[in-house]
């Protein structure tokens, strides 16, 4: 799930996204924040499975999904989630 931190620069929060994946050799995290480009954020793995990623997010609302070893999937710790054009859905992040 996406935590804010309290952080603030110019309008803009670190979030920090985790998933626990043990079995995956990949995992990066596509949204509309970034382009949907999941290779522009890749994630880092703790030795627990859990991967996390850093980086800092302009407030607003945003939809994101990780990418596992290819596969599109929503956040599963994150309760909010919208449908997309592609018939799935996505998680919503909020930064106020």
């Amino acid at each position: 799930m996406a935590k804010k931190e309290m952080k603030k620069e110019s309008a803009r929060r670190m979030v920090e996204f985790r998933i626990s994946a043990p079995d995956a050799n990949w995992v990066g995290i596509a949204g509309d924040f970034n382009g949907w480009r999941p290779d522009v954020l890749k994630a880092k793995r703790s030795r627990d499975g859990i991967w996390k990623i850093q980086t800092m997010v302009p407030s607003g609302k945003y939809e994101y999904k990780f990418v596992v070893d290819g596969k599109w999937i929503t956040d599963p710790s994150c309760p909010k989630k919208v449908a997309n054009s592609f018939g799935t859905e996505n998680s919503v992040l909020e930064i106020h």
